[in-house]
């Protein structure tokens, strides 16, 4: 289950549903916050092709097109009702993780596209104030996924110094200096509304932010991620945007709330699930599992 791209469709998604950009993330982002997060499914909206089987060995995760949910749930906002593209609501005691995915398709990143994606950072801040003021322990994501033509070459000399000359390669490496440039600022810029820590921080930052490029439109490169971006290190890997939001809700949620910590603390799903053997071998999944070997065994794999 590799980062979900524009035209293909993943076994996540159940029949009948459409696969664009953003849907196809949501379906992504739910399914990866069950098998790797260790949330219960019927936690999640939309709830994903997953049942949870228990018995005295464990807990057993199984493919279930079934029990798939399309709709998103609704939140109560400080000035609207709000629906993020993928939540977490725990019963009894209400939403504790969420994760708003922007989606930019088709054409190139270029200069000319900038303030589109500025009025996009001045939305998505009033959409994490509109929630952190009334929850203010939801952790809170934002995922910006980029499908543009043109995505591979941001070569990473151009993205470490969009500022230099065009070099051996003429007005292509200029232009993609330049391409590279506009990224950057908006990558800088997306870093300053991420890493909110405490619950009393500015509520328009996010627990965690990614940003992704995804090639669009180009033959056999359709969907291919830019493995050179965000460079090394960036704050806005989405890998690293998972496992801080994991972090940051056993801080809140789990370690700080020993009264709680039965109901709200991830659950650990056994190593012998079908899920699990189904997800190695057909759908390519990269991140990690939360298993064990049974309910003794409290150890991750």
């Amino acid at each position: 289950m590799n980062p979900p791209t524009p035209g293909i469709r993943f076994t996540t998604i159940p029949s009948g549903q459409s696969a664009d950009l953003v849907d196809s993330l949501r379906w992504y982002v739910a399914s990866r916050l069950v098998i790797e997060g260790g949330f219960d499914p019927d936690w999640v909206r939309p709830r994903p092709p997953i049942t949870v089987n228990r018995n005295r060995h464990g807990s057993l995760l199984s493919h279930d097109p079934d029990a798939a949910k399309s709709g998103r749930r609704a939140l109560l906002g400080a000035l609207r009702a709000a629906t993020p593209d993928v939540s977490v609501t725990i019963p009894a005691i209400g939403p504790v993780l969420a994760l708003s995915l922007e989606g930019m398709e088709g054409g190139e990143v270029t200069h000319g596209r900038v303030p589109e994606m500025t009025g996009g950072l001045e939305r998505i801040a009033g959409s994490c104030v509109n929630l952190h003021m009334v929850y203010p322990a939801l952790v809170y994501g934002c995922w910006h996924v980029i499908a543009a033509a043109g995505t591979q070459d941001l070569v990473p000399s151009a993205l470490s110094d969009p500022d230099a000359g065009p070099g051996d390669h003429g007005d292509h490496s200029l232009r993609n200096r330049a391409r590279a440039a506009t990224i950057r600022r908006y990558h800088d810029a997306l870093v300053r509304l991420s890493e909110r820590e405490d619950i009393r921080d500015d509520p328009s930052r996010y627990e965690a932010c990614a940003l992704t490029l995804v090639e669009h439109g180009a033959g056999h490169h359709e969907g291919t991620l830019n493995a050179d971006y965000p460079p090394p290190g960036s704050l806005l890997d989405y890998n690293r945007m998972f496992e801080r939001m994991y972090a940051v809700y056993d801080h809140r949620f789990v370690n700080s709330t020993t009264a709680l910590r039965r109901t709200t603390e991830r659950r650990v799903w056994h190593r012998d699930s079908p899920l699990l053997a189904e997800a190695g071998v057909d759908w390519g999944v990269t991140f990690a599992r939360r298993c064990a070997a049974g309910p003794r065994d409290r150890k991750r794999h």
